[in-house]
C-alpha cells in the first residue's frame, strides 16, 4: 500500500520542489498553447494568401482561354496541346 497521510496533521502547503515542478509544467503548457495560437494565426494568413494566388491563377487561365481557346498547357515549356476535336480544325 501507499503512504498514508495523518489526517490530524494535514500540511498547509506542498513542498517547494513540488510547487516548482507544477509551476514549470504549467509554464510549459502555456508556452505550447501560445505557440499553437501563433501557428493558427500564421495558418489563417497563409490561407488568405493562397486564396489570392488562386484567384490570380484563375484570371490568367481565363485570359489564356480567351486568347487560345480550351487548351492543355505544359507549364514547363509553354507548349500548347489542343483537344483532339480542335486539332483537326487547325
Amino acid at each position: 500500500m501507499g503512504k498514508s497521510i495523518d489526517l490530524a496533521a494535514k500540511p498547509e502547503k506542498i513542498k517547494d520542489e513540488e510547487l516548482k515542478e507544477v509551476q514549470q509544467v504549467i509554464s510549459m503548457t502555456n508556452q505550447v498553447k501560445m505557440e499553437i495560437g501563433n501557428t493558427e494565426a500564421r495558418k489563417h494568413a497563409l490561407l488568405h494568401e493562397l486564396d489570392g494566388v488562386n484567384q490570380k491563377l484563375q484570371g490568367i487561365q481565363k485570359s489564356l482561354e480567351e486568347a487560345y481557346g480550351k487548351i492543355d498547357l505544359d507549364i514547363n515549356t509553354g507548349e500548347i496541346k489542343y483537344p483532339e476535336d480542335e486539332q483537326a480544325d487547325s
